[in-house]
């Protein structure tokens, strides 16, 4: 009778500990949660067949990494997370222009006068194109201090226009109040047909007087569209400091108008907008500074509404998208499936 007992009691605990572990299963199953829209349903073709992230890395600031992603959404590493372009120094931006070939700017830093210029007509070899010196002091309406922040390039088919644009300040940061060189910053630009020759003047892109730095452009939906970081520091009196804003102008050069409530949460910076490969939704990621992680946001069309996707929880039934660690912030642009497979074969990819 002992033995019928011990046996009863073994055959109850295996059954529980099955169920409990079949319970856990589907939990699990249950919890899975759905995938940001804007992918490829089974058999679809992609709009858009793949990503270029040129960035930065934490511990090598202003160098030149890439990354690649075939979905907008997970990504990896190129050249065992080694630098693509010694010669390159600056907040990465890439452009394709004109002539079909990709442009890319920086500077040696904020201080530098001169801007710089390369030309690649495959992602993978770059030349010097041309260097700019912006008279800052021409600018109307403003006395900068002499600084150049980040300067961006976009290029408007349209008017077969580019766009040059980046930072300046126009206070110095005090012992006391050091955020008020950064409430400073203002977004300045100058046009050209080649980038070799640029407008004489520096103006201002943005009327409102508030601080804004890492501003694009992109025309999507029939308009142009600005994504700034609003610059001031959030307090209970400007809750929308330090965090990412879009704008909305009929004309390339403005006025922009309609200045959004924030997309991202405060201490984010860097934005990069992709579409998703389908087309039918736009991806924006921004940096949780300095070098933390980064977070991504979710449209159907760009004038919101904007929601958060889920990532960096290390738990895979959360995570809808996944980044390399350590990543800096740069820029996002769409290539094609025969580029990617070029950038793989030439600097061997990472999977992490």
């Amino acid at each position: 009778m002992k033995y019928i007992n011990n046996m009863k009691w073994i055959f109850y605990r295996t059954k529980r500990t099955f169920l409990l572990g079949f319970l856990f299963l589907l939990s699990n199953v249950w919890a899975q949660q759905p995938n940001p829209p804007g992918q490829l349903k089974k058999g679809e073709m992609p709009v858009n067949e793949a990503y270029l992230f040129a960035h930065m890395m934490h511990g090598d600031y202003g160098e030149l990494y890439y990354t690649v992603s075939l979905d907008g959404l997970h990504w990896d590493q190129l050249n065992q997370a080694k630098r693509v372009f010694k010669e390159y120094h600056g907040h990465p931006d890439i452009v394709k222009g004109h002539d079909g070939r990709y442009y890319l700017v920086g500077n040696e830093g904020d201080s530098a006068e001169d801007i710089n210029i390369w030309v690649s007509s495959d992602l993978i070899s770059w030349n010097k194109h041309s260097t700019y010196k912006p008279d800052l002091k021409k600018t109307p309406g403003y006395k900068p201090l002499q600084r150049i922040g980040a300067p961006k390039l976009f290029y408007d088919k349209p008017s077969e226009t580019y766009v040059m644009s980046w930072h300046t300040p126009h206070k110095r940061g005090t012992k006391e109040d050091a955020e008020r060189y950064w409430a400073s910053q203002r977004t300045l630009y100058v046009t050209s047909k080649d980038l070799k020759r640029f407008s004489e003047i520096p103006r201002r892109l943005l009327d409102w007087e508030m601080g804004t730095i890492d501003v694009i452009i992109k025309r999507a939906e029939g308009k142009y569209w600005t994504i700034i970081k609003d610059e001031t520091y959030p307090t209970l009196d400007w809750v929308t400091g330090k965090t990412i804003r879009i704008a909305s102008s009929e004309n390339l050069l403005g006025p922009y108008e309609n200045l959004s409530d924030p997309i991202s949460p405060n201490f984010r910076e860097a934005p990069m907008l992709i579409p998703s490969p389908n087309g039918k939704a736009w991806y924006l990621y921004y940096e949780q500074y300095p070098g933390v992680s980064y977070g991504l946001s979710v449209a159907d069309q760009l004038d919101g509404p904007w929601y958060q996707i889920s990532g960096y929880t290390f738990h895979s039934t959360w995570d809808k998208y996944s980044m390399p660690a350590k990543v800096r912030h740069g820029c996002m642009i769409t290539i094609s499936r025969d580029q990617y497979n070029e950038l793989v074969a030439r600097f061997g990819i990472n999977k992490e």
